[in-house]
């Protein structure tokens, strides 16, 4: 069964792993990352790690029976209860289900863990899978994203409150 657990030190193999096994599939819907994320991805990662640290961010992996990271779930910008929410999931496990049930157990995590009361997601109009996890999940249409806000492709915020009944 996959757990999802915080961000460590000890993740960074596996994350890096999951992210250069998808780098194609991810960039079909999101921005690529660019060589230069992979080629700094030591200190790109040491550096998430202390944003988590200082309260900034917080980080999640999907980790799977082996140890892979299935995928990574993320909350930016903590403040004022408050933060936005990003995420990926591995090619051979999308659509069955598991960004949504993911997200969910997430919403759950930033409520109780992190005394969110609000989070916010952006998806590009072409993603229609994470529109669909974000639905599911229990976000609505907020308005229209920039294409500054998603890696220049326009799309639509969505936003959840975690005070309300899912």
């Amino acid at each position: 069964m996959p757990e999802l657990i915080q961000l460590h030190a000890g993740h960074a193999p596996a994350v890096l792993a999951f992210e250069l096994a998808n780098r194609a599939y991810f960039a079909v819907s999101v921005s690529d990352r660019g060589d230069e994320f992979y080629d700094r991805f030591t200190d790109r990662f040491s550096a998430l790690l202390a944003e988590q640290e200082a309260g900034i961010c917080a980080f999640y992996v999907l980790v799977g029976e082996d140890g892979s990271v299935l995928g990574r779930f993320n909350l930016y910008d903590l403040k004022d209860g408050a933060a936005e929410l990003g995420y990926r999931v591995a090619q051979h496990v999308a659509g069955r289900g598991v960004a949504t049930a993911t997200v969910r157990e997430l919403c759950r995590l930033a409520a109780a863990r992190h005394g969110l009361r609000t989070l916010r997601a952006g998806t590009s109009r072409e993603n229609v899978a994470s529109q669909k996890v974000l639905t599911k999940a229990g976000f609505v249409p907020v308005g229209p994203a920039g294409p500054a806000d998603l890696g220049g492709k326009p799309g639509s915020w969505y936003q959840r409150d975690l005070t309300a009944q899912p």
